[in-house]
């Protein structure tokens, strides 16, 4: 009997599926025709992998295996004399903890000593027939620029143009030239069966996956629940979750996360939350670009801890005249104590790296204000980042210390924003890419005309606070139309992707936002409107100088790695690669500073004025 890919999930614009939703409507039925049950030679249907510190780690998805089949997969490589087996591991077929019982059907290999310095065809392979092949591409460390391809929500509900081809996408991945893929969440938009959803995601970018490195991370609607809080793991006990932690059982967010984050580069802190639910986040350094893979959600408090139940949806703020201020209690988490030490020591870690990025599910600020139709204006979404407010500055003054550039999703809405801690532009820039399908839509649209806006610019642009009171510059949006026509080309729902451009010879970064469907190699084809933007790397620590050190001038060194440490309190202030043999740092309060050079420590240096004449020679 053929199965197929058909079960009931929620219309795009039920409650149960989206963030900050309308009530709930009837489940609508979704008939995606993706049978399991293959031809044999096709029982491998993907594989994603990622390379870092000389370890490949693979994670091959497979289709359901037959009881009389090998539960044992193959690793090959092709070298000068052919194909040779270097590993072999059994598959992972635990259940799902879902009601039918359903298998992950995973097989994850991990070679280490693996040589990046060039590019390695490989081939998995299943009993006498079935192999899928693909190419681990050499490490792109002589590279001038390196292509980060950025998605997020791939949702296929019909009736919004959601299951449509996703050709175009992959089209581009290759004329981008892609050197790494990045799904930020919501790559299954089912909430019970999240491994059929997932092979259709697989099939639909295998050619792609293939050849590149891909971080994938999963969010609320991949584990199966319309919002996440995750709340250290918890077991949720309200519809909503809006109590914080896990909706549904244990043993399906571990098989989500395996099939989905296996084969990034080990955690950080491997150290399981509650229920034994594991952890991913990690450092992956590729092309001399240092990435932070973070979790949002997984240490989130849940919006019942500062708004009871009773009073309206706990999660979103009800009217303009109610205090945010008042949700910022002490105790409450964004990213948790564990990936703020995390972010400390990646932060300080330049080893082999000219950038550092961010990865995460969304960005840290409230970054729409209509949420799923023209009149759906809400007054704060504790689901965003906004909140809560004093763990969200932490997150934003962690990652401004590493001068990284914040790359995420999960909005449904285009944007580039400059953050700020205690003022306008102090901090980090964050790119917040579109979904592929956008089945709920969004749009940034503050009610006062943003201030100290660029020339041509209109109201919405400009500095504003959001809806908890964060400071953010809204440099480019991508609205949709208040009118979306819902065809099958997402023409008007400001569906698409980004891609982001490291220039590690000019330090310089390139974000571009494009819709669906078009060619971007074609002549004319252009982004979104406000696209591109290009920034400097040290633009991602915008804070205003109170003093200058002396100007440093390196006699041997280029390109070293400064890391400014205030001796009055022992804190390390930023660190970055330079660009060039010259650097005056900039600091935040007068005094005396030590200046660590490539690990060489420069100490009692005098701040005390604004740009400080001063040369300092350093062999």
């Amino acid at each position: 009997m053929k199965r197929y890919l058909g079960f009931a999930v929620l219309a795009a614009s039920a409650a149960v599926m989206t963030t900050g939703a309308a009530p709930k409507q009837k489940p609508q039925q979704q008939q995606s025709a993706i049978e399991l049950n293959v031809p044999r030679e096709r029982v491998i249907a993907a594989a994603l992998y990622t390379v870092s510190g000389n370890t490949l780690k693979l994670n091959a998805q497979l289709f359901p295996l037959k009881p009389d089949e090998s539960r044992e997969v193959r690793l090959e490589i092709k070298d000068a004399s052919g194909w040779k087996e270097i590993s072999r591991v059994r598959i992972c077929e635990n259940e799902y903890g879902n009601a039918r019982g359903d298998k992950s059907w995973t097989a994850l290999f991990r070679i280490e000593n693996w040589d990046d310095s060039k590019d390695v065809p490989y081939r998995v392979a299943h009993g006498e027939r079935a192999t899928f092949e693909g190419l681990i591409r050499k490490n792109p460390v002589d590279k001038e620029e390196i292509v980060v391809a950025g998605f997020t929500g791939n949702s296929v509900i019909e009736g919004h143009g959601g299951d449509i081809s996703r050709q175009d996408l992959v089209k581009n991945v290759k004329a981008a030239d892609a050197d790494l893929l990045f799904f930020s969440g919501d790559q299954v938009y089912n909430h019970t069966h999240h491994y059929e959803y997932w092979v259709k995601f697989c099939l639909d970018f295998a050619d792609v996956l293939k050849n590149r490195p891909t971080v994938a991370i999963p969010d609320d609607h991949d584990v199966g629940q319309p919002n996440l809080w995750g709340q250290n793991g918890k077991v949720s006990k309200v519809p909503g979750a809006t109590d914080g932690g896990y909706a549904m059982p244990a043993s399906y967010v571990k098989e989500v996360e395996r099939a989905q984050t296996a084969h990034l580069p080990d955690p950080f802190d491997p150290t399981p939350i509650e229920q034994g639910i594991g952890v991913y986040f990690t450092a992956l350094n590729w092309g001399r670009i240092s990435f932070a893979i973070l979790e949002d959600r997984k240490f989130k408090t849940g919006p019942m801890a500062v708004r009871a139940a009773g009073k309206g949806r706990a999660d979103h703020v009800p009217n303009a005249e109610f205090d945010v201020k008042s949700l910022d209690k002490p105790g409450l988490k964004m990213l948790g104590d564990r990936q703020l030490k995390f972010l400390d020591v990646w932060g300080q870690d330049w080893n082999g790296a000219d950038f550092k990025v961010a990865l995460s599910q969304t960005i840290f600020c409230g970054g729409a204000h209509i949420h799923g139709g023209a009149g759906g204006r809400l007054y704060g979404d504790l689901d965003s980042n906004g909140w809560p407010q004093t763990p969200r500055n932490n997150a934003v003054r962690a990652l401004r210390k590493a001068h990284a550039l914040h790359y995420a999703g999960d909005q449904h809405l285009g944007t580039v924003f400059h953050h700020g801690v205690d003022d306008f532009g102090d901090a980090n820039y964050s790119f917040c890419v579109p979904s592929i399908a956008n089945l709920y839509l969004r749009w940034w649209e503050p009610l006062e005309p943003g201030a100290n806006r660029q020339p041509g610019q209109g109201p919405i642009y400009g500095e504003h606070l959001d809806t908890f009171g964060n400071h953010v510059t809204c440099l480019a949006v991508a609205n949709p139309d208040k009118k979306p026509n819902g065809g099958d080309k997402l023409t008007t729902r400001a569906a698409g992707f980004g891609i982001v451009r490291f220039n590690k010879k000019t330090r310089k970064i390139t974000m571009e936002c494009w819709p669906r469907n078009i060619n971007i190699a074609a002549p004319g084809a252009k982004p979104y409107p406000g696209w591109p933007i290009t920034i400097d790397q040290t633009d991602n620590y915008g804070r205003k100088a109170v003093a200058h050190l002396p100007t440093l001038k390196f006699k041997s060194a280029k390109n070293p790695v400064i890391k400014v440490i205030d001796e009055a309190s022992g804190e390390w202030v930023y660190a970055l690669r330079i660009n060039g043999d010259t650097f005056q740092p900039k600091v935040f309060k007068k005094g005396t500073y030590t200046v660590s050079v490539d690990g060489k420590l420069l100490q009692g240096l005098k701040a005390e004025m604004l740009n400080d004449p001063q040369v300092v020679e350093v062999d």
